[in-house]
């Protein structure tokens, strides 16, 4: 009789499981709010924690969430994501029961901040900071050494600043690092930038007493350790000073106003105009003395009587004299 009643019970639970999907075939995956883990890859198993079916939950452990891409970053993983990126491994949504938070926050625990890290950091300020100078390339000129954190932070912050800018194009970057809002320490970093920036160059030869036009010259985009200068145009109307081979860039030394016609008569109207990068003035004048292209002269502005040096430019306005 005690045999045939346990064997009876035995029946009895075997059935109860077998008949509860949530148990033997769906896989079981709680979200905490927030997580901090080690290292720079995430994976299901490090945020959340996982119960099913020994294969499916081993494999599930190991799906791929993404990455840490920068230091201090934290990252935001929702229902949704979880459940794409276990699909894309063959897991679907049907086979998941989600429990726990609708997202959760996973931050790095760090105890060292390598230079690579700081490197990282400063590259990316770097390119924010330089990208209305055409900066083609952020190249690291001096590395800096390891930053050995006290503990284990739960929460680290890299904050970069600007400190030192050199005319060869050398900038230094001093990364602050903040350990649970305390600053751990500093790290310099030396970097050389490279722009992308225009040139002019004889199409043909050039000889001397020539003056540029777009039919004996054509502009080129180069990549120089120095930004283009602000407001940069073609020399048109300046002339030669010397020959100049083809294919030659053609210096600012080689050139000097052509002496042409009187482009600008006193007593004129003259159109005064000021161009920049993104900005476009311009304004009415009238000459007090007469200018050939390039050459200087004073005009008074019609608006605010003002008398300004102007430079006579070739298509015949003038530009202040900055």
């Amino acid at each position: 009789m005690t045999v045939g009643c346990l064997l009876l019970f035995g029946a009895v639970a075997g059935s109860a499981v077998g008949s509860d999907p949530d148990v033997d075939v769906r896989l079981q995956v709680h979200l905490p709010r927030e997580m901090t883990v080690e290292g720079n890859q995430l994976t299901l198993g490090q945020v959340s924690v996982v119960r099913g079916p020994a294969l499916t939950a081993a494999q599930a452990r190991g799906v791929r969430l993404g990455r840490f891409s920068v230091p201090g970053q934290s990252v935001v993983l929702d229902r949704s994501t979880i459940l794409s990126r276990l699909a894309s491994c063959g897991i679907g949504a049907e086979q998941v029961r989600l429990t726990g938070a609708d997202a959760v926050t996973v931050r790095r625990r760090q105890s060292i901040v390598e230079v690579e890290d700081f490197v990282a950091i400063g590259q990316q300020f770097l390119r924010q900071f330089a990208s209305s100078h055409s900066v083609s390339e952020v190249i690291v000129v001096t590395r800096p050494k390891d930053l050995v954190l006290p503990d284990q932070p739960q929460d680290v912050q890299l904050k970069p600043q600007l400190v030192r800018e050199t005319t060869r194009g050398h900038l230094t970057v001093r990364v602050h690092v903040l350990a649970d809002g305390k600053e751990a320490g500093t790290r310099d970093i030396s970097f050389r930038l490279k722009y992308q920036r225009h040139r002019i160059v004889a199409a043909d030869a050039i000889a001397e007493g020539t003056v540029l036009s777009p039919g004996n010259t054509k502009i080129e985009t180069v990549v120089s350790d120095q930004p283009e200068p602000p407001g940069w145009r073609p020399p048109y109307g300046w002339a030669a000073t010397r020959s100049i081979a083809a294919g030659s860039e053609i210096q600012e030394s080689m050139l000097s106003a052509a002496q042409t016609a009187v482009l600008v008569r006193r007593n004129e109207t003259v159109l005064i105009r000021l161009e920049r990068p993104g900005i476009l003035v311009t304004a009415m004048g009238t000459s007090l003395q007469e200018g050939r292209t390039g050459e200087l002269v004073k005009v008074r502005n019609s608006d605010s009587s003002r008398v300004i040096v102007c430079k006579v430019m070739p298509d015949g306005s003038v530009e202040p004299a900055l």
